[in-house]
């Protein structure tokens, strides 16, 4: 099925271009989520006319990402949790604890689909999540993870 990008999507495609994705993938995401438009006629000519506005708004919503990323980029966030005697965890990290421990440290809201963890946090330790922030912007944050004593 044919759609017309309305974002600049990462491994996708860029602003006005149409591409060509499975019928699932463009009804249930890209249009559901204003990311995309069915590729007729009109709509072409349609997203030619706004695509001035549509690079302009993608070029704030760029800003917005870099001023996030000097925020949180390279900074180490601490996670205490109950582990075992040989240093695993009792279930695992998940990005939307990440997203709060974020957003109570930093004051940063961050979106749990955002965040992308290297691997499975399920052991103490440090780890590297990646955390995808604009389609071009991308930023690094250390999670480390130290046993708790208690339940919390």
């Amino acid at each position: 099925m044919k759609v017309i990008l309305l974002e600049n999507l990462k491994r996708i495609g860029s602003i006005g271009e149409v591409i060509d994705v499975k019928r699932g993938f463009a009804r249930n995401f890209l249009i559901a989520n204003k990311k995309a438009l069915y590729a007729s006629k009109e709509n072409i000519k349609e997203v030619e006319k706004i695509k001035l506005e549509l690079s302009k708004k993608d070029n704030e919503k760029k800003q917005e990402a870099k001023k996030i990323l000097e925020i949180i980029n390279k900074k180490e966030y601490i996670v205490k949790k109950l582990s075992t005697e040989n240093n695993e965890l009792y279930g695992s990290v998940k990005p939307t604890e990440i997203s709060k421990l974020i957003l109570n440290t930093s004051k940063v809201e961050i979106k749990p689909s955002m965040i992308q963890p290297v691997k499975e946090i399920k052991s103490l330790g440090k780890f590297n999540v990646k955390i995808s922030l604009h389609s071009e912007v991308d930023a690094d944050i250390t999670i480390k993870v130290e046993t708790a004593d208690s339940i919390q």
